[in-house]
């Protein structure tokens, strides 16, 4: 096999999967070299971006590092910007080299299509991109911030109207994120909601046209709700600054117009000779070092814009070759495929599976093996409007609400699980929970608010301070004094010897046996023990006769003194009596004036689970009897009292408190399932899972140690390999 050169390029949605799927197929063999160039050194989850446009979430909780996805494969990853592709010579160029291929996966993506309606594109948003939502975000505060101040009510109310155009995915997720940002925002700048207003502008006659009508209908209500105003039917024939143009001659007053209307091909599409399934409209696309987007807001000057030529998507045969060159794939946004008289739609489903299409023909043509035609095989489409509402169908369920926006996450981790490992997985969960403001989110901030860490050194040290006190007990109860044989045989069955301890009963047998080899028979050996009966017996007999006698003596006595204590106990019966009558009556009164006096209500010195309990007898003889009997009890002791005298010196210095924390979790769990654990000692659980935070990072060695050990940990092969990072990847040197 001679070598193969297999360059992706664009890290998009189509192009990670592609590079995924050759990795796995070619891991270990030398002569295939794959290579993913990418103008950044991240993935963009774009189906996020409304999130951060929104503040819901910040800039990375969208950007997974090429460094943590492709770390510990042979996947290449080059950062660069590609000006141009000479197919004939198979060379990809930048304004710095060239990169030779075998095979080429084109998955540069897509951009905004503004359909050459005058004003839109410069006087828009665009959310296509982090930049794109990193300046609306900006812009949108910005919005409250001038309005709280300004003393013009024209004005104040233009700064205060957003106007979304387009109801499709992208135009409903981010007017649901407004939504929720403005609530936050009214409150901070003192501006009532009523001034604010939300408007959405759709050239159809429905919201969310390829989902079912009774989910629109429900996404409908919501928004309204909540304050949106729809416009369906209303098709945007213009837009200059500070207006919006309507079809119907009325005009939207805004400093804030979002254009998410359309997709087509990429600005790079523009630039390559490739034949195109369809072409965006006319030619005066600008684009900028961020590629297409609304121009709205933007941060550079006017030379720095330039206009696109013609762009579009390419066309494709059945296996995602490019009908020119068949080692040129095209995937994702940037194709055109016809498939049941549709054309596929640009979404993430068309994407991953375009680029396993790329990727399993690329391994056929290596391998001489039947290609793999593409079959669309879609699962549904979910839709959030802001953090706490959604509508999905997905997998045959159609939901909405909180069960919409379960499957929405959990589609989420599934993707950044296959792609970046728990670790990715882990991130999203605190960027979605346990990092989230302003109670946007459908758990509100149950999971997102913080202690600060020097709040539980206290409690922290105290707890150090018992499990350290356990283990002392232990050394002065014996538990090291091994002589003295078992100390922890309560922790099994009645009549299961601990491994050990049968050979200490040997010993004594063995020290019978020495005293025989020292002269004393069987035969002496019994005559002592007789004379020493004999003498047992004769001194029994002594006790009994003085027991008589003194028997007598302490009968005349006590008869003497019983007839004087009757008479006083007499007295005193009748005094008691008197007395205990006036209390009956002071009690009875009392008792119907506050009520039942009853007992203790719980004795927290009971154990957690009884002793004798079918719990515990199983735990014991399934784990206790059947392993842990089998361990020698001087090792086994040790073992308990070196566990609670670390768990505790770790606690107090706040060193690997975590791991200190689960150990002390652990002990209690054995403990209570052993039936020896009372409900008074149950704090030393809950004490332990709030040190799980991290509460050594504060006041505690974990401060110095944690960030070494992190260092560390990201360079070693095995997290390289199971993605299990603590934060990012160490570089390689």
């Amino acid at each position: 096999m001679e070598n193969k050169r297999i360059v992706i390029l664009g890290g998009g949605y189509a192009g990670i999967e592609a590079a995924k799927k050759l990795n796995k197929r070619y891991k270990k063999n030398d002569k295939v070299e794959i290579t993913l160039i990418d103008k950044n050194t991240y993935h963009t989850l774009m189906t996020e971006l409304h999130e951060v446009a929104g503040s819901r979430v910040e800039p990375d909780s969208v950007m997974v590092s090429y460094e943590r996805i492709f770390s510990g494969t042979k996947v290449n990853v080059v950062t660069d910007f590609i000006t141009g592709i000479d197919f004939e010579t198979q060379k990809l160029k930048s304004d710095k080299t060239a990169y030779d291929y075998d095979y080429l996966i084109l998955g540069t993506g897509g951009a905004p299509e503004f359909f050459d309606i005058d004003g839109v594109q410069e006087n828009s948003f665009s959310l296509w991109s982090l930049e794109d939502a990193m300046r609306i975000r900006e812009h949108f505060e910005e919005r409250f911030r001038l309005a709280a101040k300004e003393p013009n009510p024209e004005i104040k109310a233009r700064m205060l109207t957003f106007v979304v155009a387009g109801a499709g995915f992208t135009g409903i997720e981010l007017i649901g994120e407004f939504l929720e940002r403005r609530d936050v925002l009214c409150v901070k700048y003192h501006i009532p909601v009523s001034e604010v207003k939300m408007i959405v502008v759709e050239a159809l006659d429905t919201v969310l046209p390829i989902i079912e009508e009774k989910l629109r209908n429900k996404a409908v209500k919501y928004l309204e709700k909540k304050g949106t105003q729809i416009i369906l039917g209303a098709r945007i024939t213009g837009a200059a600054e500070g207006k919006v143009l309507l079809a119907d001659g009325s005009e939207i007053a805004t400093d804030t117009f979002i254009w998410t209307c359309g997709i087509h091909g990429s600005e790079f599409t523009s630039r390559i000779d490739l034949t195109k399934g369809h072409t965006a409209r006319g030619e005066c696309s600008k684009a900028s070092a961020d590629g297409i987007h609304g121009m709205s807001g933007c941060r550079f000057e006017d030379d720095e814009r330039y206009i696109v030529g013609i762009r579009g998507r390419i066309l494709v045969n059945e296996y995602m070759q490019t009908v020119d060159y068949k080692n040129v794939f095209a995937v994702g946004d940037n194709l055109w495929f016809v498939e049941h008289e549709k054309v596929l739609p640009q979404i993430v489903e068309t994407a991953l599976q375009t680029g396993e299409t790329a990727a399993l023909n690329i391994i056929a043509d290596i391998e001489d093996a039947e290609k793999h035609a593409f079959k669309s095989n879609f699962h549904g489409f979910m839709v959030s409007i802001g953090g706490k509402y959604a509508v999905s169908n997905a997998g045959g369920m159609k939901t909405s609400g909180f069960m919409a926006m379960v499957m929405k996450h959990f589609v989420n981790l599934h993707y950044l699980f296959g792609i970046a490992g728990v670790n990715s997985a882990w991130g999203y969960l605190k960027h979605e929970f346990f990092e989230m403001k302003d109670r946007r989110t459908f758990i509100g901030e149950h999971l997102s608010w913080k202690i600060q860490g020097w709040w539980t050194a206290p409690l922290r040290v105290w707890l150090g301070v018992m499990w350290l006190t356990e283990g002392l007990n232990k050394i002065g109860e014996g538990w090291l004094n091994f002589s003295a044989g078992t100390k922890s045989s309560w922790m099994f069955s009645q009549g299961i010897i601990q491994r050990g301890v049968k050979a200490a009963a040997d010993g004594v047998s063995a020290a019978s046996g020495a005293v025989e080899s020292a002269g004393v028979s069987h035969g002496d050996m019994t005559a002592v023990f007789d004379a020493a009966a004999k003498n047992a017996y004769s001194l029994t007999d002594t006790v009994a006769a003085a027991s008589g006698a003194a028997e007598e003596v302490v009968a005349d006595t006590i008869s003497a003194a019983s007839g004087a204590a009757e008479t006083v106990v007499s007295a005193a019966a009748d005094a008691v009596s008197a007395a205990s009558g006036a209390v009956a009556d002071t009690a009875s009164q009392s008792l119907e004036a506050v009520g039942h006096v009853f007992g203790k209500l719980w004795d927290t010195a009971n154990n957690i689970i009884p002793y004798d309990s079918a719990f515990v007898t199983w735990f014991r003889e399934t784990f206790m009897d059947s392993l842990m009997a089998y361990i020698h009890f001087p090792v086994f002791q040790l073992m308990i009292v070196v566990m609670e005298l670390g768990i505790g010196l770790a606690l107090i210095g706040g060193l690997f408190t975590w791991v200190a924390a689960a150990a002390s979790i652990v002990m209690c769990a054995v403990f209570t399932f052993s039936g020896m654990f009372s409900w008074n000692q149950a704090w030393f659980v809950f004490a332990a899972f709030l040190m799980l935070g991290g509460a050594g990072r504060s006041l505690g060695l974990d401060h110095w140690v944690m960030p070494a050990i992190k260092k560390w940990w990201n360079g070693t092969k095995f997290a390289r390999r199971t993605h299990l990072y603590l934060g990012e990847p160490r570089l390689k040197k």
